[in-house]
């Protein structure tokens, strides 16, 4: 059964719920234990939505897609790339991606996120998704000329972690198959981004119990998949939508 979580403000507190349509039923408890509904129902817009879980951390893959790895000649990683972002970079759906103080290259990059949904670590690949809750839509900003900057040290963590770098949402879907899944990325209105996540080097199985051997990931956490080719640049007052079919669309401006 396939299920829209969000988690919201309303009325100056924080909650959480299911979206139908326009109308969010709320729940109370935890969202990734026995969540029970409290009979209140929302509309979608009376609520202002929050990133879809809160946390600990947010693991970002590098070189996971064949078909950017085949584009930019890079070789097969024999185990999974990864780099976390910052918490100070989580954002929602609809708030802004602000601009950096320095002037530099900002660029988009639509990825599947995987919602941990039960603690795991050393987990086994054939045990590995009955520790998914699901899914949800991610943009992994990324400040492109920051990278190489200095030849000594590849700046991954700087690059990606301003603030507001990792908008997540709008929900967090259960109950998908994200072999069929397809991640569209438009940059005002033109599609810039359009590639299967079965091209993915590293199944979400795999990547769940690859990581678990490295580290313990708890309810809540999220493993953004990695991109594939057209990746691009953003102008100020540009909008990014990161849309995946069963998930909805992460809709961001650039200021």
């Amino acid at each position: 059964m396939q299920t829209r979580w969000v988690r919201f403000e309303h009325a100056g507190k924080v909650g959480f719920g299911t979206l139908a349509g326009t109308q969010v039923q709320e729940y109370a408890g935890d969202m990734f234990g026995e969540p029970q509904a409290t009979g209140t129902v929302l509309a979608l817009s009376d609520v202002r939505l929050l990133s879809p879980t809160a946390p600990s951390k947010v693991i970002a893959m590098w070189n996971n897609f064949h078909a950017l790895a085949a584009k930019l000649k890079l070789a097969d990683p024999p185990e999974p790339l990864y780099l976390l972002k910052s918490p100070n970079s989580f954002a929602a759906h609809g708030d802004l991606i602000r601009k950096p103080h320095v002037e530099a290259k900002v660029v988009f990059e639509g990825e599947l996120g995987i919602v941990i949904g039960k603690t795991c670590g050393g987990v086994a690949e054939a045990d590995a998704l009955a520790h998914v809750f699901g899914y949800t839509c991610a943009n992994d900003v990324t400040v492109a000329d920051i990278l190489n900057r200095d030849a000594s040290f590849a700046q991954w963590t700087r690059a990606k972690g301003f603030d507001t770098f990792c908008p997540m949402g709008p929900v967090v879907a259960t109950g998908l198959d994200p072999t069929t899944l397809t991640v569209t990325t438009t940059l005002n209105g033109e599609v810039r981004q359009n590639y299967p996540i079965s091209d993915m080097r590293f199944s979400v199985q795999r990547l769940v119990s690859l990581i678990s051997l490295d580290m313990t990931l708890y309810p809540g956490d999220v493993i953004l998949c990695g991109t594939s080719v057209g990746v691009g640049s953003m102008k100020p007052d540009s909008v990014v939508e990161v849309e995946i079919g069963g998930i909805g669309k992460l809709v961001n401006r650039f200021g």
